[in-house]
Formats: structure tokens, sequence, C-alpha cells
């Protein structure tokens, strides 16, 4: 069992570099919206959170290392690693609601994560007030990454697979 989530913990990183680096748009403070959002998410959720936490930040970071954003790499990794955490606790927290419902909670609660974590690096690194024009960006993509997580997650369960 250990193998296997190894495994899988490894094709989501590599699933999670590639998603971030395949559309990158520039945002206002020299970072970028991707789609990564979406493979972290699915990271928590399926993989736990020791595996989910590895597969989102070494597959994160190491998008940032090769797309020539190394600056950002330790944001990103504990960022990133932290929104597989809350999105495995907060699915897994109020039973009473759906599967979906908890999950599209638990994204935005993620998101919300990383916008903030992402304002305060920046801020750090550029000024708080410079750092303010990325939020929009940072909300889009969030919101990119929970629809998309989402319905990777259905399609998941619909094909039976056993993480």
């Amino acid at each position: 069992m250990r193998t296997k989530k190894t495994v899988f913990a490894a094709l989501f990183a590599a699933l999670t570099c590639v998603m971030t680096m395949l559309i990158k748009v520039p945002s206002p403070l020299k970072g970028y919206l991707n789609l990564g959002d979406s493979a972290v998410l699915v990271s928590g959720w399926f993989l736990g959170p020791a595996y989910g936490f590895a597969a989102a930040a070494i597959g994160s970071a190491l998008a940032d290392l090769f797309g020539g954003y190394a600056v950002y790499v330790p944001a990103t990794f504990v960022i990133k690693g932290v929104m597989a955490l809350l999105a495995f606790a907060v699915a897994n927290s109020g039973k009473k609601l759906k599967l979906t419902v908890r999950r599209i909670i638990s994204g935005i609660v993620a998101e919300a994560f990383m916008v903030l974590g992402y304002f305060v690096f920046e801020g750090f690194l550029y000024g708080f007030a410079p750092s303010l024009l990325d939020i929009p960006a940072n909300i889009l993509q969030g919101a990119f990454g929970i629809v998309l997580g989402v319905t990777a997650a259905k399609v998941f369960e619909k094909s039976h697979i056993e993480f």
C-alpha cells in the first residue's frame, strides 16, 4: 500500500508540475496564472495529508524552478503543500454535506490560503501595495482550479481508481 501511495504521489507531483507549466498567463508582479491548482486540490482529496502535501508541494515548486521563477520556489512549496492539507482536512469534515459540496468548500478554503500566502510573500518581495495587484489574478486562478479539480475528482471516482 505504501509503494502504491508513493507512486501515485510521484504521478501527481509530475501532473501538478506539467499542469502548472502547460499554460502560463503572466500576472502583474512577475508571477503567472496556471491550471496547477486543480492537481494540488485533487492531490489533497485523494492522496491524504502526507502524500497530498508532498505531491502538491514538490510538483508546484518544480514548476517554478523549471519555469524560471526560482525566487518563488520556497513559498510555493509551503503554500501549495498547505493547500493540499486544507483540501484534505476540510473535505473530510462535515460529513453531513455531500462530498462534492465539501470539495467545493475545501477548494475555496485552500484557494483563499493561496491568495493570502502569495499576497504576504509578494508583499515582502515587492511591497504590500503592489502585491494587491496580484489578488484578482490569484482569485481567478483559484476559481479555475476548483472547477477543474472538482470535475477531475468526479472523473476519477467514475473510473473507480483506488488511490
